[in-house]
């Protein structure tokens, strides 16, 4: 089986990538991206200089993963702010630049609480500016520090679930250090487990239409040492039946009240798969990503992407000048209606655990994470 094969589990390098960080050169404060659609061809930054630009940015994937959009939305408010721009239509273009993750709406809104709590007080534009910098910046690092509170718990759940190490992980679309202030949710649990040498094998779905797994994960993967296999989204079954997976990890962009769990396209499929296999089924994520005012899954919206990004395949390039959206390889006939939601929505009922910062809930029910949220308030309090 041809595969990626693990360094020293004690390979403690750093792995951390720059996804976002916020400069000001001379000519005025800007937002720097890591332009994740250019992964994992190349490196490159992408510099907002405000809320539009940074708009089109989550739009686009250029910058993705709910806690980073978190992160992003907040520092966008910011960004408006401190160039004088209306930061109140920023707020509410940003927030709505991709529906279904909740965190970037958590993340403008307490921007933008921020902004509005230092004008209550007397202060003027740039002091308004300020205070939704340092939120902005205090989200940023509480998002790192749960990155390490989630691998933390998560490894601890795996270890009572799965005893004598050896894990054989799955996980789908993207979690780690590209889309977190830290290592991010789900990558974070697997990425402890290999650095205690308790990770036998990483398996990373493609995850299909736009492969964040093969693109990102993969990428994160190979830069971690981490022994990983990469496969298609339509493979997993057969993976399951071989005996290959002791567990699945997913991220969340939204969990609502109930426990239903909304993810990138294609983890429902695997939540029906684990527990007809009998495999752990597990969703990491902050407790940010918990919406107790969606009550159940049935209420969340999930985001419809354009139809060429199911009838057309873009290889990870350099964008040309003046290209029309897509312009990828036709995949399909000239003029395939196409089905293309962000996301789906996987029950309670499927989910073995939710691993968050605050703690773990397992079983999954509206009573055991509507006290998760309460404790968690408390704390913040």
């Amino acid at each position: 089986m041809a595969d990626q094969h693990a360094q020293s589990g004690d390979d403690n390098r750093p792995t951390e990538i720059p996804a976002i960080r916020w400069d000001e050169p001379p000519e005025g404060p800007v937002l720097v991206l890591l332009d994740q659609t250019r992964l994992p061809a190349e490196e490159v930054e992408l510099v907002c200089t405000d809320a539009p630009a940074l708009v089109e940015a989550i739009r686009t994937l250029a910058v993705r993963g709910a806690p980073l959009l978190g992160i992003a939305g907040a520092y966008g408010v910011a960004l408006a702010a401190a160039r004088g721009f209306d930061v109140e239509e920023a707020a509410l273009s940003l927030a709505g630049a991709r529906p279904t993750a909740v965190n970037l709406a958590v993340g403008v809104r307490r921007a933008r609480e921020a902004y509005r709590a230092a004008l209550a007080r007397g202060g003027d534009q740039e002091q308004g500016a300020e205070a939704a910098l340092a939120a902005a910046r205090a989200l940023h690092q509480e998002d790192a520090e749960a990155s390490v509170r989630m691998a933390g718990q998560g490894l601890a759940l795996l270890d009572e679930l799965l005893p004598g190490g050896g894990h054989r992980l799955l996980t789908h679309c993207n979690t780690g250090s590209l889309v977190s202030g830290g290592e991010g949710t789900a990558f974070a649990v697997a990425l402890a487990a290999h650095r205690e040498g308790r990770l036998r094998r990483l398996w990373v779905d493609e995850t299909r239409p736009l492969l964040q797994g093969a693109r990102l994960t993969a990428y994160e993967a190979a830069r971690s040492g981490m022994a990983y296999t990469l496969l298609t989204d339509n493979a997993a079954g057969s993976l399951f039946a071989a005996g290959e997976v002791d567990a699945v990890l997913v991220g969340a962009d939204r969990i609502a009240a109930d426990g239903s769990v909304a993810n990138k396209v294609g983890t429902y499929p695997l939540a029906v798969l684990a527990q007809y296999h009998h495999v752990p089924f597990i969703v990491v994520a902050p407790v940010t990503t918990v919406d107790l005012g969606t009550p159940d899954g049935a209420s969340i919206e999930v985001e419809q992407r354009a139809g060429y990004e199911v009838t057309e395949i873009a290889a990870p390039q350099v964008p040309v000048a003046g290209a029309e959206a897509g312009g990828g390889i036709p995949v399909a006939p000239l003029g395939t209606q196409a089905y293309n939601p962000a996301f789906d929505v996987t029950p309670p009922e499927l989910v073995t655990a939710i691993v968050t910062d605050e703690g773990v809930v397992s079983p999954v029910t509206a009573e055991a994470l509507g006290a998760l949220c309460d404790r968690s308030r408390q704390v913040t309090i």
